[in-house]
């Protein structure tokens, strides 16, 4: 298995809503814990986990061509859903 590195530049959504949950968790636990013990590292961890959570996107399962997000699951949209649309 081979990286590349031009691919791991692309952002595509590679990143399950179950691995989403968890990516949030484990990197709110790692922030909140780096302020405790004074951890810069931690800290940083705990930043990318919520940043690849939120965004859906992990650079590292796009240069290994990867993805985590099944099929079956609903696809992300923008703003929730709404695009300005009056009810």
């Amino acid at each position: 298995m081979s990286f590349d590195f031009k691919r791991a530049l692309q952002k595509e959504i590679n990143v399950g809503l179950k691995e989403q949950k968890i990516r949030y968790g484990v990197g709110a636990a790692a922030a909140v814990a780096s302020v405790f013990l004074g951890n810069i590292p931690l800290l940083l961890l705990g930043a990318i986990l919520l940043y690849t959570g939120k965004s859906r996107w992990c650079p590292v399962y796009s240069g290994l061509s990867k993805s985590t997000v099944d099929p079956n699951e609903p696809e992300p949209t923008c703003c929730g859903g709404h695009h300005g649309h009056s009810h």
